[in-house]
């Protein structure tokens, strides 16, 4: 079987992208001060040889407070925006393209030298932690703006895009479940007004950059089995508010550090058969018969080119990302491409989500 979808080219918006594949974000701690660092520059660097048609960042910050790892990358301040622009322009070199993706930590910071914020304050059981919350006027005046102005750091930086990272129970996330949203202000209580942070963010952002850069998000559509949590069927009511608001692709997820000790902690699921892989396609089929003409982004538990090759051939998707294969395999692409179809050798064993705890990103296989 020829991968002739996998590495056929498409487009995000009007950004050109040559093959399917997509780096999903992965935290690397490896900034310095915020700033990216040559050994982040250097990974980056690896995976765009290695035949990737869109690297996706990990986590930036949008405030001093809300870092996803202990040296992780900022655009909180213009100030960063030099160290950015070197970043991306060695990716491009490879012609491969690159999305910024921007978000806040919110509840599930353990930065200790700042409050945790939320929409409502829910105790985060990793951290211990009660978040405060946000005032309706905190939302409009400061994490909103944070966000725009990041994206726009994102925009001068040279990024092809820029992604927000509205899952796993980080800040913005953390609006559209129940769980952890219980406000009565216009950002709580229905499905709409949840999202609401989401659709003002994208127009405010839409304003600062202009109708070519895309904007694309990462978006929670489920909470697993966390009690009072986000259920699929209202994440595919969320999904459609996403879409009717202009959002130029779609990377659907699920997940969050509430789910300690169930199958969906965050979207790293062992998986110990190929019946276990995929397991976010039929959230995207269900996607797709509401979001016909916006670009899907496949991702979870994705190992095998063939099966990646049938899902864009039948239309189920547009894209497919990884990160652990990708962290085993910088070259996974490229081995696809030269013929070697075998699956990824990735075991999810998970040891790479560890090793950002304490030290930087790395695969114990390789």
């Amino acid at each position: 079987m020829e991968l002739h979808n996998l590495f056929s080219p498409h487009k995000i918006g009007n950004v050109p992208i040559k093959n399917r594949i997509v780096r999903s974000a992965t935290a690397e701690n490896m900034a310095d001060e915020g700033h990216p660092n040559d050994q982040l520059i250097d990974l980056y660097t690896e995976l765009a040889k290695g035949e990737v048609g869109l690297i996706i960042t990990g986590g930036i910050a949008v405030d001093p407070s809300s870092t996803f790892s202990k040296k992780g990358t900022s655009l909180h301040s213009d100030g960063f925006i030099s160290s950015h622009r070197k970043l991306v322009k060695s990716i491009h070199s490879y012609d491969t393209k690159i999305a910024a993706q921007i978000g806040h930590t919110g509840r599930q910071s353990s930065n200790r030298r700042y409050e945790a914020v939320a929409p409502s304050a829910i105790l985060y059981p990793q951290t211990g932690r009660v978040p405060r919350a946000l005032s309706t006027a905190e939302i409009r005046e400061i994490i909103i703006p944070a966000f725009v102005e990041a994206g726009w750091r994102a925009y001068e930086s040279g990024y092809d895009m820029v992604q927000l990272h509205a899952a796993h129970g980080y800040l913005l996330g953390s609006f559209l479940t129940p769980y952890t949203n219980q406000r009565t202000d216009e950002f709580g209580g229905s499905t709409f007004n949840r999202t609401k942070i989401l659709i003002d963010i994208y127009h405010s952002l839409r304003d600062e950059v202009g109708k070519e850069f895309p904007i694309i998000i990462k978006l929670q559509t489920q909470d697993g089995d966390l009690q009072g949590g986000l259920k699929l069927d209202e994440g595919l009511e969320i999904t459609k508010i996403v879409y009717e608001t202009g959002f130029d692709a779609i990377e659907p997820s699920g997940g969050g550090g509430d789910l300690i000790g169930t199958d969906l902690l965050l979207p790293s699921v062992a998986i110990n058969s190929s019946e276990e892989e995929n397991y976010f396609l039929q959230t995207v089929k269900a996607i797709r018969t509401l979001t016909d003409d916006c670009p899907l982004i496949l991702m979870g538990g994705i190992r095998n080119p063939l099966s990646a090759e049938r899902f864009i051939q039948k239309g189920i998707t547009d894209f497919i990302s990884m990160s652990r294969p990708l962290i085993c395999e910088p070259d996974l692409a490229k081995r696809w491409k030269s013929g070697d179809h075998s699956p990824a050798l990735c075991e999810s064993c998970n040891s790479c989500y560890y090793s950002i705890v304490n030290s930087t990103l790395e695969c114990i296989l390789n």
